[in-house]
């Protein structure tokens, strides 16, 4: 069995060291995703899931197809044939996407704490926990960043150490959403993206930080000077 409070403490490490490799593919997806984000906030609304894990499970299920289901990547309108199979049909995508959220394994929609390592685990449980029982880096939620090389199921129960995932996983598109959105926020997730380089709020010599040594130092020769 796999132990899910080791794993989160695993996927915690994962990401404090995580950096995207696919920089460019993941902005413009992510820009994709968030331009959807009043749909998925419309699903977080009924269900209590982060709109941007809603936003990267459709990403890792179907390509962000709006004629998918969240649950399994089949058609909404018709009777689902892959796991969780037997679901629908449904009105809308979003119907569908809070059928799959509060009614189908794992029940995301039960998950009460949304810090970054238990985001990460719960979305590794919604693919399935089989790379952690090998001990590996799950591609569902790392390829496309450094913590993932190569390994993958290439259907049921058929592992192959040097099969790539070609799709981005969850952890790097969610960097790369925090990039673009700072609203965005997990408990203990910080966001790479930091002050540009000449960015005039950025702390630096001739413009230090409010309270601190730097500034005492120039706020003094300035008075020495009288400017």
């Amino acid at each position: 069995m796999v132990d899910l409070n080791a794993l989160s403490g695993a996927n915690a490490k994962r990401w404090q060291s995580a950096k995207l490799t696919r920089k460019t593919e993941a902005a413009n997806i992510a820009l994709h995703l968030y331009h959807s984000k009043k749909r998925y906030q419309a699903v977080e609304a009924k269900t209590g899931v982060p709109w941007p894990v809603i936003a990267v499970i459709h990403e890792r299920e179907s390509s962000q197809d709006w004629r998918a289901s969240l649950a399994q990547g089949d058609p909404w309108n018709r009777v689902s044939v892959h796991v969780p199979a037997g679901r629908g049909p449904f009105e809308s995508w979003e119907a569908a996407a809070i059928d799959a959220l509060v009614k189908c394994p794992p029940f995301l929609a039960r998950h009460r704490d949304w810090s970054i390592a238990a985001a990460l685990t719960a979305l590794e449980t919604y693919n399935g926990i089989g790379y952690a029982a090998r001990g590996v880096p799950s591609p569902y939620l790392w390829s496309g960043t450094n913590q993932y090389r190569a390994g993958k199921y290439v259907r049921d129960g058929v592992y192959d150490p040097s099969k790539v995932d070609p799709q981005l996983g969850c952890a790097a598109l969610i960097i790369a959403l925090m990039e673009l959105d700072s609203e965005i926020s997990f408990a203990g997730a910080k966001s790479a993206k930091s002050p540009a380089a000449g960015d005039p709020a950025r702390p630096s010599l001739t413009n230090p930080s409010k309270g601190s040594i730097g500034a005492f130092v120039i706020n003094l020769v300035r008075a020495i000077l009288g400017r």
